[in-house]
């Protein structure tokens, strides 16, 4: 029955696992040469585990190269019966790629060259060493070509130690990344490496396996948004993203700087003879089948000179092409290219008091601006601050949101839009997809849409009303509206008009990347380039990535699990037989469950209210009407808001100087002033969207000020430990502190007097309430004020003691083993030494 129960779970295993192989997200990028020696990555597959093969095996994974390093060992393979080690050298510093597999110390058996733009443009591609022990040969397949050495004399039987990276004398690792691993032969090991934290391996089945140290899960880039690079220009300039040569374009009339999005690498070129067009808005686009990047003005009063002029990306030389001229300006107007047709399109847009709906086309043949007339269906009301995106699949183009209104006038006064209209280029139809409530505050998207296919399209959004603001990335279908956001946020200063942001796509890297131009003064700003992996994650779907199983992981087993009990099922009842339970997992001091107090081990969605900041977990804050206002909170107001809280509960405020001195150290007195005024003006302002809260100033010092109306968790939290009441209140306590750890984002060591403060009066606390919570047999609150203690001390003996306990008191006797693993790894790690306590002394 036991050979039949496993075949059924691996069988479930392969089947899942194929689908999942092509879908997981994330992977494991190791640091090389670019970190001091004790910070690059190192991972041991099987550390402690003996994996054992006869006959063959293969070892198999998707890996993505970064140029920031270009030589080093990706892998070495040992048999622990043998001293011979073969190990996969990289050569990333030719004309081509090379990939040297070595019997290490004595010579190469494998040298594969492979073309150098065709494997770096790729975001991942596949790598398998194959060892055919029968017929003594070893092969090497790279995307898709097989290299070969026979001969090798290998052992019938190999027990495989795999090593990634930095791995004991060998220091030279190049930056690279893997993903997918399988190892194995009829037996198979898969290690999907889509952890999101933490130092911790496991297998597709949740099974912690392995060492690692100093890893970077991938995962993260694709909620994170991670700023690669900032340009500045005193004159007017203007941005695009070239996806053929993987190239962020900054230009203005003197001089052109060009960020590699693949390699990192930057370059200037200075124009021998300067741009043609006198720049106003540095708005432009992109002709990549022609090598070129096109600078455009529609409208500059009282110029005549040209107003639209190619760069040839090769020669670096402007030739002027038009010198026609629209009506008006047209601010934030949305816009397209079809190579195909070799015209661009732009709609809308807002300049002398008026908002347009108007299409107007320039021929790149012709050389001529012309309107697009002929239009039928649906009205599309003026409007500016549209993205726009084209669909070539159904020859049409897509626009979405903005504002404006149905006259057109903007003494009307502008209504912003929520919906999506289709424009079929065949027909000239204007169709009117859809029209959604917007509960939130108003936003407009930026310019670019990225649409791939024809259920959904992705743009970033943000409340340009506000000075200081945030980008956030949403998915609207095309079908209905319904969207959701995903990735954290980009932050945004829009005081002015020109300010603007656009959202790019590279198919081949599977990137978005977001081009934020801020302008100061209407002439000089900065470019920030910021990236992130695509598919984008929910924070939903990233909290999915726990360290200790993933969501696919616990699918597998689910799915293993209703199989195998189905099966076993009908064998007892074929047989009346009954297996013995393995001795191993029974525990004498495990009451029966019929006796045990048992609450819901399911955790609960965090509950929010109206009127509320939360500092416990993500900073958070609910208006009156309980909406997320976070966005409203740039970093500098958390800071300043986090900061006088403080000094409001443990005084009565802090000194206006004292708040100058902290928040701005370097600054003269006289800036110091005027930005602590702006500051202290946007703090209050946004507190006045909540009830029962607000910053005064009384007696020379700032302070927050709170009513029953409002609520805090960090004041509640303080005023249930000053109570002397806990235990009654501990169930408020555990919603508190479920959240996560007390100001978790917060890097900035401003804050790190409030944490360890906070920290050291939660600790006794929360030791004694986890220990009467066991005594009581309430179990899952045990685990719930565990996890508590191991946000403050992720070392914490009590707290491993009483989760281990409770768990196995649940019958959760697997996750116990887990947890337990996870944190010897972490000892160790830590403390340099072996954890002193074995798991069978905590039961």
């Amino acid at each position: 029955m036991l050979s039949i129960i496993k075949l059924c779970f691996y069988i479930v295993l392969f089947f899942v696992f194929l689908p999942l192989q092509a879908t997981t997200p994330g992977g494991l990028k190791f640091h090389g040469s670019e970190q001091p020696i004790d910070k690059r990555t190192s991972y041991d597959v099987f550390g402690e585990h003996v994996a054992e093969f006869a006959g063959s095996f293969n070892i198999e994974f998707n890996c993505a190269l970064y140029p920031t390093t270009e030589i080093g060992y990706l892998i070495r393979i040992k048999n622990r019966d043998s001293n011979r080690i073969y190990n996969l050298f990289y050569d990333g510093q030719g004309n081509d790629l090379t990939f040297r597999f070595n019997e290490e110390g004595k010579n190469n058996l494998i040298d594969a060259r492979m073309n150098r733009e065709s494997l770096l443009n790729m975001q991942w591609f596949k790598m398998k060493i194959s060892f055919d022990l029968n017929s003594d040969s070893i092969y090497l397949t790279i995307h898709n070509r097989t290299f070969s050495a026979a001969g090798n004399e290998l052992s019938d039987v190999y027990k495989p130690v795999v090593l990634f990276g930095r791995s004991e004398h060998i220091i030279d690792v190049p930056s690279f990344a893997i993903k997918d691993l399988a190892i194995g032969g009829q037996e198979k090991y898969y290690f999907p490496l889509n952890e999101s934290k933490g130092g911790v391996v496991h297998d597709v089945n949740g099974d912690v396996f392995g060492k690692i140290a100093n890893p970077d899960w991938l995962v993260n880039d694709a909620y994170h948004w991670r700023h690669k690079i900032t340009f500045r220009s005193q004159s007017v300039a203007g941005a695009n993203y070239n996806a053929e040569r993987k190239e962020i374009y900054y230009y203005n009339r003197d001089s052109l700087r060009i960020y590699n999005v693949r390699s990192g690498a930057t370059d200037i070129k200075i124009f021998e003879e300067e741009c043609p067009v006198q720049l106003t808005l540095g708005t432009n686009f992109m002709d990549t089948q022609r090598d070129k990047l096109y600078a455009y003005e529609v409208y500059r009063e009282n110029y005549d000179g040209p107003t639209v002029a190619s760069l040839d990306l090769n020669t670096y030389q402007w030739t002027a092409e038009n010198a026609d001229q629209l009506r008006s300006p047209l601010h934030h107007h949305g816009s397209y290219f079809d190579p195909s047709t070799n015209q661009f399109t732009l709609f809308g847009g807002f300049g002398r008091m008026r908002y347009s709906k108007d299409f107007f086309t320039y021929d790149l043949v012709k050389k001529q601006w012309d309107t697009l007339r002929g239009f039928s269906g649906d009205f599309l009301s003026p409007r500016y601050f549209s993205s726009v995106g084209y669909l070539k699949e159904t020859n049409s183009i897509y626009i979405f949101g903005g504002m404006g209104n149905e006259s057109g006038e903007h003494t009307v006064g502008r209504k912003y839009y929520y919906d999506l209209y289709k424009v079929d280029l065949n027909t000239k139809r204007i169709s009117k997809l859809w029209e959604i409530p917007w509960k939130q505050d108003n936003m407009v998207p930026v310019r670019g849409m990225v649409i791939l296919n024809d259920s959904s399209f992705y743009t970033l959004c943000y409340p340009e009303h506000f000075s200081e603001s945030l980008l956030k990335l949403y998915q609207f279908s095309l079908k209905d509206g319904s969207y959701q956001v995903l990735g954290d946020s980009i932050p945004i200063h829009s005081d002015k008009i020109t300010t603007n942001a656009n959202l790019y796509y590279d198919s081949t890297l599977n990137n978005l990347y977001a081009v934020v131009q801020e302008f100061e003064d209407d002439i000089s700003s900065d470019l920030k380039v910021y990236s992130l992996s695509f598919p984008p994650l929910t924070a939903k779907e990233l909290a999915s990535y726990s360290r200790e199983k993933n969501k696919y992981a616990l699918a597998i087993v689910a799915i293993s699990i209703l199989l195998v009990s189905a099966v076993g099922y009908f064998l007892y009842k074929k047989s009346k037989s009954k297996k013995q339970i393995d001795a191993e997992e029974v525990h004498p001091e495990t009451e029966p469950l019929a006796d045990i107090k048992v609450e819901t081990t399911t955790k609960p969605e965090p509950v929010t209210r109206a009127n509320a900041i939360y500092l416990f977990g993500d900073f958070t804050v609910r208006d009156r009407k309980n909406r997320d206002i976070t966005y409203m909170f740039s970093a500098q107001l958390k800071q300043m808001f986090c900061l006088i809280l403080q000094y409001s509960t443990i005084d009565d405020g802090i000194g206006s100087q004292r708040l100058s001195n902290i928040l701005w150290p370097d600054r003269p007195a006289d800036k110091v002033k005027n930005s602590r005024g702006v500051t202290i003006n946007h703090l209050r302002k946004v507190l006045s969207e909540l009830d029962g809260i607000e910053l005064i100033y009384d007696k020379g010092s700032f302070k927050i000020e709170q009513t029953e109306a409002s609520y805090c968790d960090y004041t509640r939290c303080m005023q249930l430990i000053f109570s002397h009441e806990t235990e009654r209140n501990r169930d408020e306590l555990v919603e508190i502190l479920s959240r996560g750890k007390f100001l978790q984002l917060f890097d900035h060591p401003l804050f790190d007097t409030l944490k360890e403060e906070t920290e050291k009066k939660l600790e006794p606390v929360l030791l004694l309430e986890m220990e009467k919570s066991f005594t009581e047999e309430l179990y899952p609150t045990t685990l719930a004020l565990a996890d508590a203690l191991f946000n403050i001390d992720p070392l914490n003996d009590a707290a491993l003691t009483y989760q281990v306990k409770a768990m196995q008191k649940l019958r959760m006797n697997d996750e116990a083993r887990i947890r337990y693993q996870a944190f010897i790894i972490e000892y160790k790690k830590a403390m340099g030494t072996d954890y002193p306590h074995a798991y069978k002394t905590l039961s």
